[in-house]
């Protein structure tokens, strides 16, 4: 591969991808571990139907999940409305509306991770500190949390993994708008369909590489979970 097309490759798709898949995994991680709880602890009248409905991402077309988000939060929704009246600003054609996206596609598999690493936590533990007079808060913090967190962890990389390479949803709802909302992914499709077949070959490797990586990563951490 020439040298000159790695210095001459604009590396903004790649930053804004990164960004894009850490915030977006912030936010999935922070209702995940809330709803992984929920569903793994508790047992209540339909509940295997709701979380079927947190975990339709996962097996939805991306263009449902960037159309439910335009319906939602576009320029004609009462969403999309109350925040250009107060903020002057909306999340379509701009990089928070691929975090939305993105956050919303890797949801589902934090959730599951975080449902099975809460319910396979031994409660014996949870409840000999208890009898240590230990608060609610102080057990989850420093007893249910700590063990369920390799789990968590795992199905925080594959999260941030399927963020990185969100694509459907985030044209959708943020474009392809070069040095504004033109992820990785995106990068990769342009590219192709303007003929630019090295840099194209370029940023999938790129991808790739980056997606071992973090597969590894989250591998190592599924297999150190206790059992």
């Amino acid at each position: 591969m020439d040298t000159t097309l790695l210095q001459s490759t604009d590396w903004f798709p790649l930053t804004l991808s990164l960004k894009v898949a850490a915030v977006a995994t912030a936010l999935a991680l922070l209702l995940g571990l809330g709803l992984g709880w929920v569903f793994g602890r508790l047992r209540f009248p339909g509940r295997t139907l709701l979380e079927s409905v947190f975990m339709l991402p996962l097996v939805l077309p991306p263009t449902v999940v960037g159309y439910a988000i335009l319906v939602a939060a576009g320029r004609r929704s009462a969403l999309g409305a109350w925040l250009r009246e107060h903020f002057n600003h909306t999340i379509i054609f701009s990089w928070h509306g691929a975090v939305v996206a993105s956050a919303i596609v890797a949801l589902p598999l934090i959730l599951k991770s975080a449902s099975a690493a809460f319910a396979g936590v031994d409660r014996s533990l949870e409840a000999a500190a208890s009898t240590l007079g230990q608060s609610r808060w102080s057990v989850f913090m420093r007893v249910t949390l700590p063990l369920a967190w390799p789990g968590i962890l795992a199905g925080t990389l594959l999260a941030f993994a399927r963020a990185m390479g969100e694509f459907g949803a985030s044209l959708m709802v943020a474009g392809s708008i070069p040095q504004q909302t033109q992820t990785l992914s995106m990068a990769i499709y342009d590219a192709v369909q303007a003929g630019h077949d090295e840099l194209a070959l370029l940023l999938v490797i790129v991808t790739s590489v980056l997606s071992v990586l973090i597969l590894a990563a989250s591998q190592r951490f599924f297999s150190t979970r206790p059992a």
